[in-house]
């Protein structure tokens, strides 16, 4: 790290900032800990482009979504299938912390500024547009691992003070501060399960943890305190070679930790896991179907809609 960041107490180095900031990040408070990205599932919305699956499966409005997140160079894991650039990546909190109002109140902000381009777009719906610079959800999801973030309770209710939806997804591997969301929990809790065993876990997740696969299997006993206070989810990133196998091996954690839906998804081939992946690594929409019926039918669960655009579907629990 820089003597002038470390005197500042940032975490990450200037040089990785503005290389980030010319990707589209846009860094949020005095620690520069927090950032947003326009998504472009946002951008194609405002067109009338098209929408993410998450509009089409919870029914949130893609072109009022905040793709946000409070911990961007802090993460327990390092990913293949992750579209982040990993080398930035501390397992521990470094430098100071920003407080959940101010970074919140920013992020809308800078939100509101990288759209304005839009307005003068003849392609551009106008009502969405006046729309999208009030955002009504929050993706907690951007890069880093969002419960590495000190103040993630309180994060979260600043967003329910302002009226904003809010999806957290986690790598697991944090359990104790899981633990702490139940009593204030996000409106939906999603959980990666990146691998059916902890052998193909290691292999795909490189884990700076020694006991990774343990903490995940911890955070997912949580979800059923979660039950009656928000959605909860699994999620499974898939890539061929890797952890596209063992569907029943997925099913019986699955079936054990209950949770009410799993979205089955194929790993995408963007941002800087292209220069890890193969692009042929993607499974393809068909084959995550067929994947997502063996596991359906192990675990008692059932595929209820699916979006073929982002090779995903999503099963529900059958009692439910």
């Amino acid at each position: 790290m820089k003597k002038e960041n470390r005197k500042r107490n940032i975490a990450i180095k200037e040089g990785d900032i503005k290389r980030l900031e010319d990707a589209g990040f846009r860094f949020l408070g005095k620690y520069k800990h927090s950032a947003i990205k326009t998504c472009e599932w946002t951008r194609k919305a405002l067109r009338n482009d098209g929408f993410c699956y998450k509009q089409k499966f919870y029914g949130i409005a893609s072109h009022r979504c905040l793709q946000f997140t409070p911990a961007l160079p802090f993460c327990t894991h390092r990913c293949l299938f992750c579209w982040r650039d990993i080398n930035i990546t501390y397992p521990k909190w470094r430098g100071g912390i920003d407080e959940p109002k101010e970074i919140i109140k920013e992020a809308i902000e800078k939100q509101q500024e990288m759209l304005q381009g839009f307005k003068g777009n003849p392609k551009v719906d106008k009502q969405k547009f006046y729309e999208a610079m009030l955002p009504n959800q929050i993706a907690i999801s951007l890069a880093g691992e969002p419960t590495l973030y000190p103040k993630l309770p309180e994060l979260i209710n600043e967003t329910k003070k302002l009226g904003l939806s809010s999806f957290l997804v986690t790598n697991g591997t944090i359990p104790n501060m899981i633990k702490k969301l139940i009593k204030n929990p996000p409106t939906q809790l999603y959980i990666t399960l990146p691998a059916p065993n902890e052998e193909i876990y290691i292999k795909t997740c490189n884990p700076f943890l020694k006991d990774g696969w343990n903490r995940i299997m911890r955070s997912l006993s949580l979800l059923k305190s979660f039950e009656y206070n928000a959605r909860t989810v699994i999620r499974l990133t898939l890539v061929k070679n890797l952890n596209f196998l063992d569907p029943n091996g997925y099913g019986k954690i699955i079936k054990e930790f209950q949770p009410q839906f799993v979205e089955v998804k194929s790993f995408m081939s963007v941002g800087f896991a292209r220069a890890r992946l193969p692009y042929e690594a993607m499974p393809l929409h068909e084959e995550i179907k067929k994947f997502s019926k063996i596991l359906a039918k192990f675990c008692n669960y059932k595929i209820i809609d699916e979006k073929k655009e982002s090779r995903v579907t999503l099963l529900q629990r059958n009692n439910f």
